[in-house]
């Protein structure tokens, strides 16, 4: 099963000033809008009455979980055992650059059952809005209307090569195919959602071709945001595991990056925390497969 995570380059949280290769945070662009936009505009919808689109979605709980994720990004959850962690990443940098945008995006969804957001068109299954809220055995994510609504909707709209023979949601999908996100995916995601320009290097089956790949990534964490899609079997090995899969299975979002003569130290947010890694740099070679650099974009763009 694909396991998708985030490791989200250091837009929001401080760096550790002993720490060589620290991006200078002053330095990158500003949001597109700011979390204050985003609860003034939901202070001002008032209370929600029980959306007719979404039988299982208690409205409470589900702006709840709007003002949760706008004021504290880093909790978003994709849940245990799902293939929802690309959605997660790409949500995490949403409302990190977007919160009100992310807020009006949620409430059309909700009040609608369909939105548009930068020209995508959100038209969810009768399915899918049919599962949202019902999800259990997810962790947190079961307490988590709208984040279990938006991560099936991304799923139910976004395909890609690994979604070919299941298309269409049925209960447990989640932890499907139906689900996965590929890395070519994941990135057209980023362009059409986010107000980034992003350029990637890697596949789901090559790793990029670079001598050091941590110096790359040091130096395109000095201007904006780096995605990585990582071999995870091989990040966390099981006592279990007979087969080591010499594929991506995991997305991470940087906070920094460091190397010495004999290690690659990385920091980086992780299913609502941070988390601190340091492996050998022949290691940290063979755990990349996917580069992305995201930069933002000008205003009129």
């Amino acid at each position: 099963m694909l396991i998708f995570f985030v490791l989200l380059a250091a837009t929001v949280l401080s760096q550790p000033a002993a720490i060589p290769g620290t991006p200078d945070i002053s330095a990158l662009p500003v949001h597109t809008s700011s979390a204050d936009e985003a609860f003034r505009y939901l202070d001002s919808i008032g209370p929600l009455p029980r959306s007719k689109h979404w039988p299982n979605v208690r409205p409470q709980l589900f702006i709840d979980n709007i003002k949760l994720n706008i004021e504290k990004p880093a909790s978003i959850y994709p849940g245990r055992e799902t293939n929802f962690c690309g959605y997660g990443a790409i949500s995490y940098l949403l409302l990190n650059d977007d919160p009100l945008g992310y807020a009006k995006l949620m409430y059309s969804l909700y009040t609608e059952g369909r939105a548009v957001y930068r020209g995508v068109k959100f038209n969810p299954s009768a399915r899918v809005k049919k599962a949202a809220g019902t999800l259990r055995f997810k962790g947190v994510l079961d307490i988590r209307p709208a984040e279990q609504l938006w991560y099936l909707c991304l799923a139910d709209h976004y395909k890609g090569y690994l979604n070919f023979f299941n298309r269409r949601y049925d209960p447990g999908d989640e932890n499907t195919m139906w689900a996965a996100v590929n890395y070519a995916k994941f990135n057209r995601m980023a362009r059409q959602l986010l107000h980034y320009n992003v350029k990637a290097r890697g596949s789901d089956l090559v790793r990029p071709n670079l001598l050091h790949p941590d110096a790359y990534i040091n130096e395109k964490l000095q201007s904006g945001t780096v995605v990585l899609y990582l071999n995870n079997r091989i990040l966390h090995k099981k006592k279990l595991d007979k087969i080591k899969i010499q594929i991506p299975t995991h997305y991470v979002v940087l906070h920094w990056i460091y190397r010495d003569d004999h290690s690659v130290t990385i920091r980086y947010w992780d299913y609502g925390s941070q988390t601190l890694r340091q492996v050998h740099p022949e290691f940290f070679k063979r755990l990349v497969f996917g580069i992305s650099y995201c930069t933002k974009k000008n205003k009129d763009e």
